[in-house]
């Protein structure tokens, strides 16, 4: 063989070596749009370089028609107006079970059956109105998620008032669902961002992992708010609650959106938002709300009994104003403060 013949053949095993690694090379995929009332911002890197948007907004798209308050054909819509016959669908049964089985654990702080609450403080379909503690109490008659069931795949609910709100799972549970796509397809390296929900999973083509940031709270609507911690997400959801994020003030007094389902008042407790850490987004978007409901307190003592495996990161107010936190131990090497 002359030197000719192998340096030819030399440089077409570096021309081949080139596009096989180029070939087996993760790209980055990102993209952003808008789902449920705010935004979605999703990244991650798939050797085939498939953009999946196209997909993702269908069954977001999907996903409104069977569990949105806002969407007046949804499934979930049609129960709150009284039809008895709607079909349901495997998401709606499963969100509804999963909120079902974390009510029982949380006692009851977090309540899908909230709605009539919501909409007469003004964080749901209706303007705010005028409310005394007559109005609360004769609402609080129909909250109660023990008056609420599946049969036969119908739902049921004891009174016809009963309205059922998913805001405080719903979000994360597409979060789930637009994960378990991507990895249906393959793509196991992604971080999926929905209204401030989000999963992770994998790592960069680097070897890095996915970090996230943790608001600071603060009252100032519309403002940019500072980080309080940098979290790093492996193979985890983190769901975070707050009463800074939607709340209005009348007559000196803050309302935030958090109700609580015992008293039918929003929350008015030290707690001002509670990070939680879970595999599943659902169930950290759940337990989110509950802890807001709890208060510090009673967040701290049911971590302490329960078998969850959920992390927590809470920012409070010491009884001098002061801005205080607490994390569970699992969050120890993984999150920094700022």
């Amino acid at each position: 063989m002359t030197k000719s013949s192998e340096t030819k053949i030399i440089l077409f095993l570096i021309i081949l070596l080139f596009f096989t690694s180029c070939k087996n090379q993760n790209k980055k995929i990102s993209f952003s749009g808008e789902a449920q009332g705010g935004f979605y911002n999703i990244t991650y890197y798939d050797k085939q370089g498939r953009n999946f948007q196209k997909a993702v907004d269908s069954i977001l798209d999907e996903f409104n028609h069977t569990a949105s308050m806002y969407e007046p054909s949804s499934i979930l819509s049609k129960i709150n107006k009284g039809d008895t016959n709607v079909n349901l669908n495997d998401d709606f049964i499963a969100i509804y079970n999963l909120a079902t089985e974390i009510s029982k654990k949380t006692g009851g702080a977090f309540d899908i059956t909230v709605g009539p609450l919501v909409n007469v403080w003004g964080f749901g379909l209706k303007n705010r109105t005028r409310v005394d503690s007559a109005m609360i109490d004769s609402l609080l008659k129909y909250v109660g998620y023990e008056m609420t069931g599946i049969k036969n795949n119908k739902f049921y609910k004891k009174y016809p008032e009963i309205q059922i709100d998913f805001n405080a799972i719903a979000q994360g549970y597409s979060v789930d669902k637009i994960s378990l796509f991507f990895e249906s397809k393959g793509i196991n390296n992604y971080i999926v961002e929905i209204g401030g929900e989000v999963r992770a999973a994998g790592k960069k083509p680097d070897g890095s992992s996915w970090i996230v940031g943790i608001d600071k709270p603060d009252d100032n609507l519309g403002a940019a708010h500072d980080l309080k911690a940098k979290v790093t997400l492996d193979n985890m959801s983190v769901s975070t609650s707050g009463n800074y994020r939607k709340f209005y003030i009348e007559n000196g007094i803050k309302y935030s959106h958090t109700i609580n389902p015992f008293t039918g008042y929003p929350v008015n407790h030290s707690l001002l938002s509670a990070s939680v850490f879970h595999k599943n987004c659902a169930t950290a978007d759940a337990y989110a709300t509950a802890f807001m409901v709890m208060g510090v307190e009673k967040a701290k003592e049911f971590l302490k009994k329960s078998d969850e495996r959920i992390q927590v990161y809470l920012i409070y107010s010491d009884k001098d104003g002061k801005m205080q936190t607490y994390m569970s131990d699992g969050l120890k090497n993984i999150l920094k403060e700022n």
